[in-house]
């Protein structure tokens, strides 16, 4: 075993055995903003297997507070969050096996996605995927950690299927966008977002390694200085529709949306209703006499008349300056097409 892992190797939880689990290990990230960032890094530093980071956004100066494998060079690119990462963390350790994935997660794509996943990590900015990511884990029997942040207080905990709640046991339904506090509206301090991402890895490693984390709910304050825990044991419901009925209906697409609003950003992402690949040439060929465009081989940005149109590779598209359905619609209708 290299000398690399050598302080790790030392923890007796740990130990050879468990080094060796680790680099066997393969990890699926969702999410590649703040949580995602910070938990990447570590997770790539002790030495697990194989990570992919799958994430659907770009790189903003906003990012840089907090998101912290970015620079001003990737802000001022406009590049994909999940391209990033992906460079920087092979840089960081050329024994870890890192993919960068630019979609969204969606019912559509999870399994081929984390199929053969060992443990998500959740750095998500919202519920529909992560009640999405529950469906999979409970279906799979794949442990997932949750996560999240907004001003100074974090929560977090470790979803083992068969063995603990999950997270619909918790929450029934997704909280309606716009009814809770996000980080677009109440801000974020970076210190809450490594002390979570902290708890979220050590967790992770704890389960790679063959143990089980206690069954509690961390929450944290880093401005009052409040920590606190709480004994999720008798959460479990036996009448839960996902882990006691299995009934998966965000894995069956039941609740999927095409169309979603990025709380607290003024924007809309609206997704193809089917697989589909843009031509970034042909359209900013169509479009260059009418708009401003920026293109690099993952995005085109499309700047008219006050609003920002970003397309992915993927077909899929953020409308910057309104939070308007009907309105997104139309935008994308009259730039990028039905």
């Amino acid at each position: 075993m290299t000398d690399r892992y050598s302080r790790q190797i030392l923890f007796s939880a740990i130990g050879e055995a468990g080094q060796k689990r680790i680099k066997a290990s393969k990890v699926v990230l969702v999410g590649c903003g703040a949580l995602g960032t910070v938990s990447s890094e570590m997770l790539t530093r002790a030495g697990i297997g194989k990570l992919t980071l799958i994430d659907r956004d770009f790189v903003e100066e906003s990012n840089l507070q907090r998101q912290s494998l970015f620079t001003e060079k990737d802000a001022h690119q406009g590049l994909p969050k999940a391209a990033v990462a992906e460079r920087k963390l092979r840089a960081i350790n050329s024994d870890v096996e890192v993919e960068g994935v630019i979609e969204d997660v969606t019912w559509e794509n999870i399994d081929r996605l984390c199929r053969d996943s060992d443990l998500i990590v959740d750095g998500t900015d919202n519920f529909e995927t992560r009640f999405l990511i529950n469906d999979f884990a409970v279906k799979k029997e794949v442990p997932w950690i949750y996560g999240a942040c907004v001003g100074s207080y974090g929560v977090a905990f470790a979803f083992q299927a068969n063995r603990s709640a999950c997270l619909q046991c918790l929450f029934e339904q997704p909280t309606d966008v716009g009814t809770t506090e996000t980080c677009d509206t109440a801000g974020i301090l970076a210190p809450i977002v490594h002390v979570i991402a902290a708890f979220q890895v050590a967790q992770s490693l704890k389960l790679l390694v063959g143990e089980y984390p206690p069954q509690e709910i961390l929450q944290i304050d880093v401005w009052t200085g409040t920590w606190q825990t709480i004994t999720a044991e008798k959460a479990r419901n036996q009448q839960c529709r996902c882990c006691g009925k299995h009934q998966f209906h965000f894995l069956e697409g039941q609740e999927h949306k095409r169309l979603t609003r990025l709380c607290g950003r003024n924007a809309v992402q609206i997704s193809p209703p089917r697989p589909t690949r843009s031509d970034f040439q042909k359209i900013s060929k169509r479009l260059d006499k009418s708009a401003q465009i920026d293109l690099n081989e993952y995005l085109l940005k499309i700047r008219v008349d006050g609003y920002e149109i970003v397309l992915f590779t993927d077909g899929r598209s953020i409308i910057r300056g309104t939070d308007d359905f009907t309105e997104a619609r139309a935008l994308y209708a009259k730039y990028i097409g039905n």
